[in-house]
C-alpha cells in the first residue's frame, strides 16, 4: 500500500531548487532596474535608451519638513554651457564659460529644493548664522574666526570673517561668512569651513581653493541669515571646483 505522505509523490529538493532559481531571477531583475535609478535613461542622438529591464518609475518620499512628497530631482538644462570634447556619445563636457559660476565639472551642482533644511523636533532652520542662533557659541578652547583676514590661495586677503554659521542639529561649524570688497561697495559670501583652515597664531583664515578676486563672485544668499538646500549645493561647488577651476594652471597634468 503506498505511503499517503506528500513527500513521496514529488521531489521536495527538485522544487526547492526550482524556487531558488525563480527567486534568484528575480532579484537579479529587481537590482538590474534600481540600479538605472542613476544616469538612465541614456540620452543619444537616437532618443532615450533604456535597455532591457526597462527604467522603473520615479520614487517619492514622505519628508516632515519638505511637503507631503518629493518626486525624483529635475536633470539641470546645459544647453548653451558646455559642450562635448569629441564627436563621439557620451564624450566629457568641456565648459563654454566660466566653469565655476556655471556649475560645470568640478563646481557642478544638483537641483535640489530652495528650501532650508529644518531641525528635527523645533522644526528650524538648520544652518543659521551664530547672530540667529541663540543660546549657541563657540567653544572657549576653540580659536574663534571672527574678525580673522581671510586669504586666498594667491596668497592675497580677500576679505574678512564676520561670523560663523552652525548646524543646530550637530552643533558643528559648516560656514564661515566674509565681508568682501566689491565695485562701490561690500558684499557678505558664504564659504564651507571644511576647505579652510585657521592660523590661529597669525589670526587669519587660509583658503587654498580659489583666488582673492573670485570671492566676490561667490554665490548669493536669499535670505542673510539662512541657507536653503539648493544654496548649499552651489556654494560648496563654487568653492569647491576652485581646486580644479581657479587657475589655468591646475587644469594640466600633474607630471
Amino acid at each position: 500500500m503506498p505511503s499517503p505522505g506528500l513527500t513521496s509523490h514529488i521531489d521536495v529538493a527538485q522544487i526547492v531548487l526550482y524556487l531558488f532559481w525563480a527567486f534568484f531571477a528575480g532579484l537579479v531583475f529587481y537590482l538590474r532596474r534600481e540600479d538605472k535609478r542613476e544616469g538612465y535613461p541614456l540620452v543619444s542622438e537616437s532618443g532615450p535608451v533604456q535597455g532591457f529591464p526597462s527604467v522603473p518609475t520615479p520614487k517619492s518620499f514622505l519628508l516632515a519638513h519638505e511637503g507631503p512628497t518629493v518626486p525624483a530631482r529635475t536633470e539641470r538644462d546645459l544647453d548653451g554651457l558646455a559642450t562635448p570634447s569629441a564627436a563621439w556619445e557620451g564624450a566629457p563636457l568641456l565648459p563654454l564659460g566660466n566653469p565655476m559660476l556655471d556649475g560645470i565639472g568640478a563646481a557642478s551642482w544638483s537641483q535640489r529644493l530652495d528650501v532650508p533644511d529644518v531641525t528635527h523636533d523645533e522644526q528650524l532652520p538648520k544652518i543659521v548664522p551664530l547672530r540667529a542662533a541663540p543660546g549657541y557659541y563657540l567653544a572657549a578652547e576653540d580659536p574663534d574666526p571672527r574678525g580673522m583676514a581671510v586669504f586666498a590661495a594667491d596668497g592675497k586677503q580677500a576679505g574678512t570673517v564676520v561670523d560663523a554659521w552652525i548646524d543646530r542639529s550637530e552643533t558643528f561649524v559648516r560656514y564661515l561668512e566674509a565681508e568682501v570688497n566689491i565695485p562701490g561697495g561690500t558684499r557678505r559670501v558664504l564659504f564651507p569651513m571644511l576647505l579652510a583652515s585657521i592660523d590661529y597664531k597669525r589670526e587669519r583664515v587660509n583658503v587654498g581653493s580659489v583666488l582673492s578676486t573670485q570671492f566676490a563672485a561667490a554665490p548669493a544668499l536669499r535670505d542673510p541669515d539662512q541657507i536653503t538646500l539648493l544654496e548649499e549645493d552651489q556654494v560648496s561647488a563654487y568653492f569647491g571646483g576652485g581646486h580644479l577651476y581657479a587657475t589655468p594652471a591646475r587644469l594640466g597634468p600633474l607630471l
